[in-house]
Parts: structure tokens; sequence; C-alpha cells
């Protein structure tokens, strides 16, 4: 029996034009992202639920109206129309960081990590989203680990940029890079829907005249409503909890043994250099081995034992162990949990993959960052040093794995595929 490509003829155009957009739309966010740290600094971490309550509340009024945009138009006008308003809030922030002096920085900062955070979480939903609808199942398992790469391209090459034009353009102009960046995935976006016309999925030929139609609030009614989707956003919220709890204990590592901004930095840029190498790597070898060959549930499980060993590491060990933990459990998190979690959205009908996908991926995130930077301090109160922290959190990571491998293998229980 002669061995199935792992990329048919018709799809490396998919597959390139896909890895580019994915890289512009990571890029542009990572550009903006030490301006977002920049400013939110300036008033301490211990602000930071604060900010995510904002986040939450601007998260919780932006979905009604992506939800109206899902209602009433096509795919191919509504995905460029929330690209084109994130490039017009950038280039709106232009002229107050030309007078930050004059501004207050505290309320700069907040409104500005509001923005990016918000921005973050819409841009790259409204990507898998979309990419969800132009491939099949068996191409999303196939493909989405590749086209994943570009995001991890992306993600180097965004700080990159920002370190290479911030002393020509300044802070203001870093912004106008972000916005380049958006335009060219906007370009993309039209490149992969002529594409998607001329190779339609098997009974879905109409895909692209289709208005998925639904109230606005659908997606936060079928994440409730629906077991396999209420199993999702469990999903999402155990591994937002791994990602908070580790992501706090290294800024806390990284403040008591770093005294100077720059030592910091340079600490910061090496573990997410060494976490977006890592990254691509599982991306392109395990992730893609195991979805190719299995599907995603035991790509969602693996991610879960990952962090969870790596979590047993850190009670054990603690100190400068969080960073190795910080870099295996982030890797893993973007490299073998995400192509697989995005994967699971081709199995669903068109309003669950833009609307409860983007509820899931917005509302219910940003509650889980809510949430559990409100109870880190709670629960430290009570006497929870690290090692306590790391085996809670390695609880989740456990529950996380079981939840993965249930979510998955329900969907390849149930009925064949639908592409409505």
């Amino acid at each position: 029996m002669p061995k199935r490509p792992a990329i048919h003829r018709h799809e490396w155009f998919v597959v390139a034009v896909a890895f580019l957009y994915f890289f512009c739309v990571l890029a542009a966010y990572y550009v903006i992202r030490p301006v977002r740290d920049q400013l939110s600094a300036a008033v301490g971490s211990t602000n930071l639920p604060i900010f995510y309550a904002a986040t939450f509340v601007a998260t919780l009024a932006l979905a009604p109206v992506f939800g109206a945009l899902v209602a009433r138009y096509r795919r191919r006008h509504f995905v460029p129309f929330v690209y084109a308003i994130f490039i017009l809030g950038l280039l709106a922030f232009v002229p107050l960081f030309h007078l930050q002096a004059q501004l207050d920085a505290r309320a700069l900062g907040a409104a500005f990590f509001v923005y990016a955070s918000v921005f973050n979480l819409f841009v790259v939903s409204v990507f898998w989203s979309f990419m969800a609808d132009v491939l099949d199942a068996d191409q999303a398992h196939r493909l989405f680990p590749v086209i994943a790469l570009g995001g991890a391209a992306g993600a180097i090459v965004g700080p990159m940029l920002t370190k290479a034009f911030v002393y020509l353009v300044g802070v203001a102009g870093l912004l106008v890079v972000s916005s380049l960046l958006l335009v060219v995935a906007i370009g993309c976006m039209f490149a992969l829907s002529r594409w998607a016309r001329l190779h339609p999925v098997a009974g879905d030929e109409r895909r692209e005249q289709r208005v998925i139609g639904g109230s606005f609030i659908a997606g936060a009614i079928e994440t409730v409503k629906s077991p396999l989707m209420r199993r999702v956003a469990l999903l999402m919220l155990l591994g937002d909890a791994v990602g908070t709890v580790i992501y706090a204990l290294l800024a806390d590592y990284a403040g008591t043994t770093y005294a100077t901004r720059e030592a910091r930095t340079d600490f910061y840029a090496n573990v997410d250099l060494a976490t977006n190498i890592l990254q691509a790597i599982l991306q392109i070898t395990v992730a893609r081995t195991l979805m190719v060959r299995f599907g995603p549930a035991p790509a969602l499980a693996l991610d879960g034992i990952v962090k969870a060993v790596m979590l047993g590491l850190l009670a054990a060990f603690a100190g400068p162990w969080i960073a190795a933990v910080a870099i295996v459990t982030r890797a893993s998190a973007y490299g073998i949990f995400k192509p697989a979690f995005d994967a699971l959205y081709t199995r669903v009908d068109a309003e669950t993959r833009y609307k409860t996908k983007n509820f899931i991926d917005t509302a219910v995130w940003r509650f889980g960052d809510l949430a559990v930077t409100s109870s880190l301090n709670g629960i430290r109160a009570l006497g929870a040093g690290v090692p306590g922290l790391a085996l809670l959190a390695m609880g989740a990571a456990m529950l996380s794995s079981r939840v993965g491998w249930n979510a998955a293998r329900s969907l390849d229980r149930s009925a064949p595929q639908t592409r409505e």
C-alpha cells in the first residue's frame, strides 16, 4: 500500500499562505507585546487582577459585536473586517504614545494592556476559526502542525523587529509596523478564501456563500448546553490555570534573582527563544506524528502529562528549575496542545467553529486569567509556597490530560463530521 503523502500537491499553496498568514498574526502581536509589558510594569504585578478584570469586561463587550458580524456576513467579509478594526485601533494609539509625557502613564498603560490582550485573543482566535473552516478534519490533522510553525517563526521575528526598530521609529512607530503585518495577513486571508472556493470540502461546496446566522450570544449558549463544548471550555481553563501559575512563579524568580531591568529582559529573552525553538521542534515532530496517525486525543493527553511531570519536578527542586519548567510547558502548550485543540473544531458545525470557539478562546480564557491571578495571593496567604502552588498546578495538568482525551474521543465516537 503506497504511503500517503504528508502534504498533497494541491495543498502546498494553502500551507505556504497559511504559514505566512499565521507568521504575520503572531509577529504583529509580539512586536507590540513589549510595549504592553513596559507600560504595565509601571504599576506593578500586584495590579494584574485589575488589568485582567478590565480585559475580561472588554472581551465580554466585544464578543456580541463579533457574534453579530458572524451572524450577518460571509467569511470573506467579516474576517478582514475584524483585522481592519484592530489595525485602526493600533493607529489610534500612535498619537497617544507621542503625547505620553503629557498623559497619565497609568491610564495609558491600562488602556494599552487591555487592547493588546484583546488583540491577541481575537486576532489569533479568528485565524484558527478561519483555518478550521478552510480545511477538513484529515487536512487539519496533517497540516495544522506545519501551519502552526508560522506562528512560532512570527513569535521569534516579532521581538527581533521590536529590537531593530524601536530606536529608529520609537514606540509609536512599532504600532505602525504591527499594523503593516496585519495588512499582509488580510491579503493572505483573501488568497486562502480563493483557494477554498477552488478546492471545496466534499459535501460543502457552497460554504463560501454561507452566512452562519444565529444570535450574538449563540457561542455562550452553546458552550453551556453542549457537553462537548463544556469539556472544551474546561480544557481551556485548566490549561490557563497551569500557564498562569507558572507565569507568576517565573516572575517571582526573575524579580528576586535579577536586580536590573536589563538583566531581567535578557533572562526573559532567553526563555522566549528557547521556548519557541522547542515549540517548533514539537510541532513538526511529536504533534504532527500523533495527529496524523491517531488524531488529537493522544496529543491533548500528552500535553497534560508533560506539564504534570515538569510541575512535579518544580515541587521537588524549585529555584532555577522554574525557567526549565516554563520553557517546556509553554513549548508543549503551543507545540502540542494548541494544534490538537484547534483541530477539534474541524469536527463541528460552522456556528460552533466561529461563535463557540471565539467565546471559549476569549471570554472563557480571560475569565480564567482573572480567576487564577485573583486566587494566587489568597492561596499564598494560607501559607502555600512554590512547592504547594506547583502541586496544585500539577493536579490541574493531570485533569487536563484526562479531559482532553475524553473530549477528542467523544468526537471520534460521534456521528461523521459535519461542515454546515
